[in-house]
């Protein structure tokens, strides 16, 4: 059953690894976070890169290339102003400047058929640069 779902805007499909290693961060915390990718060649996006669960929001950062998009996704512990420890899920969608013009288009019609596959997303963002998407940005939201 690889490849089963398929996004019908693009024709890209969505392996079975990215939808499996979503499921083990959000339920098993085993990943803190994962990238993924899209292969042009294969028209499939896949799972590029996970971090362990020691892994930190800069080690993801860090993760991105400076001239391609990807997609990742973030589990992000926090503890609220009553002391409760909380986690949310976040989806970023990387767009760098330095990208190709048809990256950046494949990506963006691409992203609303990931998400599909990855419920449980708490929040979104769109990040063209590194501020766009650092940790205070992720912390203010969260709240």
């Amino acid at each position: 059953m690889a490849m089963a779902f398929k996004m019908a805007t693009t024709g890209m499909n969505v392996t079975d690894e990215c939808r499996n290693s979503f499921m083990e961060m959000k339920w098993k915390k085993v990943h803190r976070y994962i990238v993924f990718k899209i292969d042009e060649r294969s028209k499939a996006v896949m799972v590029d890169k996970v971090g362990g669960p020691a892994a930190s929001y800069d080690d993801l950062a860090a993760s991105l290339p400076d001239d391609d998009c990807r997609y990742a996704v973030f589990d992000f512990d926090f503890v609220t102003v009553d002391n409760c420890q909380k986690s949310k899920i976040f989806f970023i969608a990387w767009a760098p400047s330095a990208s190709r013009i048809r990256a950046k288009m494949l990506y963006a019609t691409s992203k609303v058929g990931l998400r599909r596959v990855l419920e449980g997303v708490h929040y979104e963002l769109q990040a063209t640069d590194p501020t766009e998407m650092g940790f205070e940005v992720i912390k203010d939201r969260a709240k």
